[in-house]
């Protein structure tokens, strides 16, 4: 079969840059293909994909050299326009892609751009908005959304084009495991339609359907091939900076046949090769020692309705959160995980009921005096930085707060040292990595010292091994006394950092516990359109106290006492 894209030795190099982005590229996709690209930050996945309608090199411009063609046609030598006809692209920065007054002009954009009959692109303005769960909120402002809600936004604009091939860069990150499980299905939507889909992402369980992988490092395609072949090569992943699956993992170290991908894989040949018994998991109600002691933060009877749409976000919460907790609130998108803790620092004021730091309302807090009881990174870091250097940015709060020009130096220098960024003082924020920026914002929270401080999305963005580094840096500060909570749609960074779990829905709590507990009510997860990752279904199933791979290995073999 002829090839639909063909990547004919393609080596670009960014303008100022010395590095080449992608080097000596040569690779095939046949029309109708599921193709998956994995690879650390920086390996050139999104500039493979800007290459494919032409962005590189007409809008980015470098050094160019070799060839991509799309239905044999030079891509380099065609206007990007042409090219969208034929290839659709979701950005991996999806708000970038947002621009209209209203939810439905968005999804009109494209297709009114495409000169299509006015009763077409209202056909499929209604199909899309369908699909990615919008249709009633047509009329709703794209900032008005949440990050979740403004990635289906920018996935349903593109899809609304119906191109020849559809290219998402990281197109889950904001998105809660339903709405990723929603998304990835759209593979089997493409290839009923007889497209293309190429899809750029960091979670290898999501690569189980695709017909190829491609994994990418430093500007090189290193290896191509199906899923069973590359999710199982666990040198080459962790070579490519990806996290390998954790089921495959524990196999691997108990000596276990077979190399399974799912949890339902796994439970077939654990009891075809009769591995081990499953046992009856007890969850006992564990009691905090802190529920003795007075709460830090408590929140009475809260609730939220935002006015310009008079939509109720929060009703009745009631919360209370101890010193040195590591909290991880989960729940689908719009289910008022971000509106809930911006009012722990008075982003947003109560509708009805308050909220208490130390038994005082946070409103009679000066704000120099909250600043330095809860601090907030913002889900996009660039949504809170503007400073010319890393030291301005991270130093900002402290000259606000009148502190001595020492006492600046001294903060600052501690913050960027916790986060790993000394040394980068001099540099300008926007000229770092998408890790780093986030990195820069939580060192500008750090440093007026906080009790607690908020995370929302802390890993959203990030390759694995920034992810870990990102989530080891929050779990050193916890062990300094700092209480930690995060939102996050990372259901695998809850289960290994987070003591205790906040389930939402619908503006309400539905579930409040140790991390253990919460993960074994999968029905109650479910209810809130979450699901555990596969180890730990496995884990449930199996009956282990211990959810991660390596603790269930060593749960299994008898090296943690129960």
């Amino acid at each position: 079969m002829e090839s639909l894209i063909l990547f004919d030795d393609l080596s670009f190099t960014y303008q100022g840059s010395q590095v080449p982005a992608l080097k000596n590229i040569k690779a095939e996709i046949e029309e109708g293909k599921f193709i998956f690209i994995m690879g650390h930050e920086g390996a050139g996945k999104s500039t493979l994909c800007y290459s494919l309608n032409g962005i590189v090199p007409r809008f980015f411009k470098g050094n160019y050299s070799g060839r991509v063609l799309v239905n044999g046609e030079e891509v380099s030598k065609k206007k990007v326009s042409e090219m969208s006809k034929i290839v659709g692209l979701v950005l991996q920065d999806f708000e970038a892609q947002l621009f209209s007054t209203n939810v439905e002009l968005e999804m009109a954009f494209g297709p009114e751009n495409h000169c299509l009959p006015h009763l077409e692109i209202k056909q499929r303005i209604d199909k899309y908005l369908n699909f990615i769960g919008l249709e009633n909120l047509r009329g709703r402002e794209p900032s008005s959304l949440s990050g979740g809600q403004k990635q289906r936004l920018a996935i349903g604009s593109v899809l609304a084009l119906e191109p020849k091939i559809l290219t998402m860069d990281e197109p889950t990150t904001d998105l809660d495991p339903n709405g990723r499980s929603e998304i990835l299905s759209i593979a089997n939507l493409i290839r009923e339609q007889g497209r293309t889909l190429i899809i750029v992402d960091h979670e290898s369980e999501s690569a189980i359907d695709a017909d190829q992988i491609w994994l990418m490092k430093d500007g090189l395609l290193v290896r191509q091939g199906p899923p069973s072949e590359l999710l199982t090569d666990l040198k080459n992943m962790e070579y490519c900076g990806i996290k390998p699956p954790s089921i495959l993992q524990l196999f691997k170290s108990m000596n276990w046949p077979g190399s399974p991908l799912s949890f339902e894989q796994a439970a077939e040949l654990i009891k075809k090769y009769n591995l081990t018994k499953p046992r009856q998991l007890r969850i006992d109600k564990e009691v905090s020692t802190n529920s003795i002691k007075t709460p830090f933060l408590t929140v009475n009877e809260l609730g939220y309705i935002y006015p310009t749409y008079q939509i109720e976000a929060l009703r009745n919460i009631n919360l209370s959160i101890h010193e040195g907790e590591f909290i991880a609130i989960l729940g689908q998108n719009g289910s008022g995980k971000t509106t809930l803790v911006k009012h722990f620092n008075c982003l947003l004021k109560p509708t009805s009921g308050c909220v208490l730091i130390k038994g005082k309302p946070v409103n009679e807090y000066s704000r120099p005096e909250l600043a330095r009881l809860v601090g907030y990174v913002f889900q996009n870091p660039d949504h809170q930085i503007f400073s010319r250097t890393v030291r301005e940015e991270v130093g900002f709060s402290l000259k606000m707060f009148g502190e001595s020009k020492k006492n600046i130096e001294t903060q600052v220098a501690e913050a960027l040292d916790v986060v790993g960024l000394s040394g980068y003082e001099e540099k300008v924020p926007f000229a770092l990595t998408k890790g780093e920026r986030q990195r820069v914002a939580v060192a500008s929270v750090l440093a007026t010292k906080p009790q607690i401080i908020i995370l929302d999305e802390p890993t959203t963005g990030l390759d694995y091994k920034h992810q870990r580094n990102m989530m080891e840096m929050l779990k050193k500060l916890n062990k300094m006394g700092h209480t930690i909570i995060m939102i996050t749609h990372s259901m695998w960074v809850a289960v290994e950092y987070a003591d205790r779990i906040i389930v939402m829905k619908d503006g309400e709590i539905i579930n409040d516990g140790p991390t253990r507990s919460v993960f074994y009510n999968e029905a109650k997860l479910l209810e809130a359109s979450l699901k555990p990752p596969p180890i730990v279904r496995l884990g449930n199933w199996l009956g282990t106290r211990e959810i991660t791979a390596e603790g269930i290995v060593k749960e299994l073999r008898g090296e943690i006492r129960l």
